[in-house]
Parts: C-alpha cells; structure tokens; sequence
C-alpha cells in the first residue's frame, strides 16, 4: 500500500513503485496519490494530489474529507492485508494513517504490516514530539535530508532511520554544472549589454493556496526588476490549472512568459530566481541559481507557525548551510520592494553572485549520489523480507 498526497510526492512514490517493482516483479500496489503513480502501475483508491493543502484554513477546510479518505484507506487496508504501508512524504496525513493502521492490526490476530514513512516530516521544526509517535508506529523512516538521521538517534534511537539520498540527485545529475555555467554566461551577457539578457524565474508554489498568495507580490517584484534592468521573465508552474491566473497578467508583466513543468531546462539556463520557500529552492541549488525565497500564508496560520517552529530559515539550503545563502523574507517582510532589492543586488554584482553559485555548489554535494529511490526500495524490500538490518542498502555519500 503506497499513499502519497501532492505532486511531488506523487512523483517521488512512482519513482519508488518503478524501484520496488525491478526488485519484486509480482508485487501489487493500491493506495492514494496522483497520475504518476498510476501511470507506475499501482491501483489509485483516492486522488490525494486534489487535496494538496497548506495552512491551518485550508486544513480546516478539507478536514472532513480527509478524515473520510483515511478511514476509508485503513478499511481497504484490513480487508486487503498489505505486506508493507508506505506513506510517501505528506506526513501531516501519513503520520495519521500509519497511526490508525497500526492500531487496526494490532487488533487483529494475524496481519503485522510493516509500516515505512519516505521522507521525514519537519518535526526538527516543529513539533519534535512527532518524532515518538513515529517510534511507537513505523518500523522505518527513510530520510532525504543528510541531518536527520543524527537528529533522530538522539532523541527516539529505537526508531530505525535510513539516510538514502535526495531524489532530485537523480533527477538532475548530470545537469547542475551545466546549470551553473549557463547562469554565469547569462550574467556576463548583462554586463556586456548582450541582447540576451539574463534569466529570472518565478517559482510561486505548487498549490493553489501558495499561488494565491505568492503571485500577486512575485508579479509586481518582477515589474520593478524589469524597470530596472534588461532581462527575460520565466514563470514556471506545475500544471496548466496553476498557470491560469498567471497567464492573465502577461499584459500586466511585458515580456512574461509561462512554462508548464520545464523546470530543470528553465534552471539550467537561469541567473535569478524568486521562489517560494519549498523543495523547489533545493532545485534552485543543484543549479546553483542564487535565489531569493519568499513565504506567505493566512493570518492564523503564520501566528500559530511561529509559536511552534523553531528553525531559523524556511529555505532549505539555509537549512542545511546554517546561515544566509539565499535571502529570504516571510510573511510581512515579502514585500515586492524587499524581494526585487534583494534580485537586483545579486544581479547587479557578478561577484557576489558567484560567490553565491560557489556555496549552492558545496551545499548540494551533501545531498548524496545517484540512486535514492532505489536504496529506498532496497530498505523497504529489506523490511517486507523480515531483514534485522534493514539499513542494509548502503551509504548514499
């Protein structure tokens, strides 16, 4: 059983189903998620990608209907008995799910699934009490994040926590020196007033809260980023449902174009971009494109965030560097005026912006070495086989 609840996750889980299938050609998979992971071949109950949330409103909002679809997923669970439940990513619900699965089972006399969660939630965050409840339910944790794995030892070390490696590694490999050497070419065009002014791309979510939110402060930074200086204007979006709104304001914002998906060919050839606080500023990274990060959410949500997370950055290569590589500004402070200030001095200094690409380029050496979703199936194959060791699969570094 294979649940996964947005799109990367969806596209994280088909990767894994493609992995698990090679090493067990006769498993069968059902669960939850999204096109990719019934184009892998697994039999999608519910469509989780359509249910995408972030923040408490939203949350709310779809309460009862995730709820529906979590009972509905553990009744399909006890009828059908997998060998192994895997929660891809989605954690506020998969942390749920494995919960109320465990429960089930343990009131059966002859169904002891093994319960795996790939990708940790951010309970380094927020909530690190999370961390106990995944001991007491999940007999593996699968981490993407080099940090984690020590971050767990030292507070719940009976759960068995496996770093396997980021999968963006193996999605972009061979492409983040070209990605560098393109945005520095770019940003010597600027200096020598080359017609082909440097690339900067707008990255404003992937679910339609974040888009909400983030666009209407990206489209005016990307006016005043345009008035100041000559350059092309890229807004990357997932899905075409996700481009509409932007694509009404190509009139607004002169020379805006709009790419659906395409975001590794639009990153290789990138000097800037302007992101929201995601995985996507990791992606931004591994192409070492300087970035500034923006993050906007509801009133409520914001108040109650900060009271729980304890993180000094929201941006993921802040995160793992411990400082400022990337500016960002949250909530109040994402503002069009301090976002195209922090562009326009990054574009506006080719050292400094090299310095920059130079720090992206030791940060994402961490993430480990191809091959991430494969040493993720091999230790969840490890754990169906009744392995002691499930951490067999190897070290991704």
């Amino acid at each position: 059983m294979v649940v996964a609840g947005d799109p990367s996750g969806d596209q994280l889980a088909a990767e894994l189903v493609t992995e698990l299938r090679a090493l067990s050609p006769g498993a069968v998979f059902f669960g939850a998620g999204g096109a990719r992971l019934a184009a892998a071949g697994v039999e999608v109950r519910y469509d989780l990608t359509r249910h995408a949330v972030i923040g408490l409103v939203e949350g709310l909002q779809q309460y009862w209907q995730l709820r529906k679809i979590l009972r509905s997923l553990v009744a399909e669970a006890l009828v059908r008995r997998p060998d192994v439940v895997i929660g891809v990513d989605y954690g506020g619900f998969n942390l749920r799910l494995a919960q109320a699965i465990r429960a089930a089972a343990n009131r059966t006399a002859d169904w002891r699934p093994k319960l795996v969660q790939y990708v940790s939630p951010q309970v380094w965050a927020s909530r690190p009490n999370r961390a106990r409840v995944m001991a007491a339910n999940h007999d593996l944790l699968l981490s993407i994040l080099p940090f984690e794995k020590e971050w767990y030892a030292t507070r719940v070390p009976t759960l068995a926590v496996e770093f396997v490696g980021h999968p963006l590694v193996d999605r972009h490999a061979a492409a983040g020196a070209m990605g560098a050497m393109g945005a520095m070419g770019a940003m010597g065009a600027m200096k020598s007033g080359h017609a082909n002014a440097p690339l900067v791309v707008l990255l404003p979510g992937s679910r339609v809260g974040e888009l909400r939110r983030h666009w209407p402060v990206m489209r005016e930074t990307a006016q005043r980023i345009a008035a100041a200086l000559p350059v092309r204007l890229v807004a990357v979006l997932p899905t075409e449902e996700l481009a509409a709104p932007v694509r009404a304001d190509l009139g607004v914002v002169p020379g805006l174009e709009v790419r659906i998906g395409r975001l590794a060919e639009t990153l290789r050839e990138a000097s800037l971009a302007v992101a929201s606080t995601g995985t996507v500023t990791l992606e931004c990274g591994w192409f070492r494109v300087p970035t500034v990060a923006l993050y906007r959410t509801s009133w409520s949500t914001y108040q109650i965030g900060r009271r729980l997370i304890h993180v000094k950055f929201l941006a993921m290569p802040n995160l793992l560097a411990g400082d400022v590589v990337m500016p960002e500004f949250i909530q109040d402070q994402a503002t069009a005026e301090n976002l195209s200030r922090a562009a326009l001095e990054l574009l506006r200094d080719p050292e400094r912006h090299r310095s920059v690409q130079e720090q992206l380029g030791r940060l994402v050496q961490r993430l480990g070495t191809p091959g991430a979703s494969r040493r993720a199936a091999e230790a969840i194959e490890a754990v169906r086989l009744g392995s002691r060791d499930p951490r067999g699969s190897g070290d991704p570094n």
